[in-house]
């Protein structure tokens, strides 16, 4: 009984210290970014690597293109989760996807998964392709990704549609072998063994009941290859900053202050969000637009790609295009150039005439000293004494000299 006793100690003692291992190497473990998509590029930003797709507007109408449209994926999702919807978005609009920090093919960095960290480097991306005024469309935590754009780069968004994106942490849940897979420790044992069958399973939330999702994509295995493109880190601390963006300030809240307008696609068999709770946290945001897809469930982006498509390319197309943008920028640069001429025209007076005043003080200076110089002259010749004894013998001649001849 002992020896057992000793054996199954000596047991617990190896498997603890296996998990601390295996703890601490995958919790330290990071990824560098890699092309994983036709027409992809890696974009070395400022503070992560990304990888980006761009997609021109393949059959533009005669008033030019509408406005672009930007597509953030879900958590623990790619870019590919917009596959089906980009061929029915750009015929009329340049379409950007791209992969967030810590999934698909971007970087999977120790740090930087907060929404506004993933915000800014989002942002970043679009300053350098010279997007202006798009339509940023994010599909669950993509949604809180695409609100932070719009509350830090106001010129890079003109309005912002979410799908299957909560208003608040509350309206969200995620079964159970989720929830269990974010304890430390367990966690990264977990993710070490998880097989693709656990990982198939773990999806299936992200759609309505039934719906055969591998065949929505092009590729079946897709789920499996986002999920073991991340690392445990990006799993692991961008559910846990989503979830914090949403208690600092809800989804809608911070959507009405912005001011810009909004679209919310949410379905009704949404096995993640509670969509009438959501739905009524959205419909509270001035002016914007809910729309709930019956029989559709967390990812509309996949489930009813047409359905989608139209509504976004309703809510875009109501955004100002690229070339009335740059109409309105060129507005506003000679309004600012004028603005700017008047400023210095104004300027060059105010010179001319402190230059003026100058030299009117330097004259009435000048006179001063001049009236000062005879007064101190004239002062001379009255008191000094040589000129008033010249004077007292000077003075009698000239009187002798009137009577003499007078």
């Amino acid at each position: 009984m002992k020896r057992r006793w000793k054996y199954t100690i000596v047991v617990a003692v190896v498997l603890a210290a296996l998990l601390a291992i295996n703890t601490v190497v995958i919790d330290s473990e990071t990824k560098p970014a890699g092309v994983t998509a036709d027409g992809g590029q890696i974009f070395k930003l400022s503070s992560v690597d990304l990888q980006v797709v761009d997609h021109p507007a393949t059959n533009p109408g005669p008033g030019g293109e509408g406005a672009p449209i930007v597509l953030l994926h879900c958590y623990a999702c790619s870019l590919h989760w917009w596959d089906q919807l980009v061929p029915l978005l750009n015929q009329n609009h340049r379409v950007i996807t791209l992969d967030l920090t810590g999934f698909g093919g971007s970087e999977k960095p120790k740090s930087g998964y907060s929404i506004s960290e993933q915000a800014r480097a989002v942002s970043e991306a679009l300053n350098r392709l010279g997007v202006r005024g798009a339509a940023v469309v994010g599909h669950s935590m993509g949604g809180d990704v695409a609100t932070a754009v719009a509350e830090g780069a106001s010129e890079l968004v003109n309005r912002v549609a979410v799908i299957g994106t909560p208003s608040a942490t509350d309206q969200a849940k995620l079964p159970v072998v989720g929830r269990i897979t974010y304890t430390p420790v367990i966690g990264e044992a977990l993710w070490r063994l998880r097989p693709d069958a656990l990982i198939r399973q773990g999806y299936e939330s992200a759609f309505a009941p039934g719906f055969d999702y591998e065949a929505a994509f092009g590729n079946p295995d897709q789920v499996v290859e986002d999920n073991r493109a991340m690392t445990y880190t990006s799993f692991d601390l961008a559910a846990a900053e989503s979830d914090q963006f949403s208690n600092d300030g809800t989804i809608a809240a911070r959507i009405t202050a912005t001011g810009v307008p909004f679209l919310a696609i949410l379905g009704a068999d949404d096995q993640i969000v509670d969509t009438p709770a959501a739905a009524q946290s959205f419909e509270a945001v001035p002016g914007a637009t809910v729309r709930v897809l019956g029989d559709i469930g967390h990812s509309a982006n996949l489930e009813a790609p047409s359905e989608t498509a139209e509504l976004l390319l309703r809510f875009a197309g109501a955004a100002p295009s690229p070339s009335e943008i740059a109409a309105a920028e060129a507005r506003a640069e000679r309004r600012k150039q004028k603005a700017e001429a008047a400023a210095r025209r104004k300027e060059q007076a105010a010179k001319r005439s402190r230059k003026a005043a100058k030299r009117k003080q330097a004259a009435a200076e000048r006179k001063r000293k001049r009236a000062k110089g005879k007064r101190a002259k004239g002062n001379f010749v009255t008191t000094n004494p040589v000129y008033r004894s010249a004077d007292m013998i000077v003075a009698p001649l000239t009187t002798i000299f009137k009577l003499r001849y007078s």
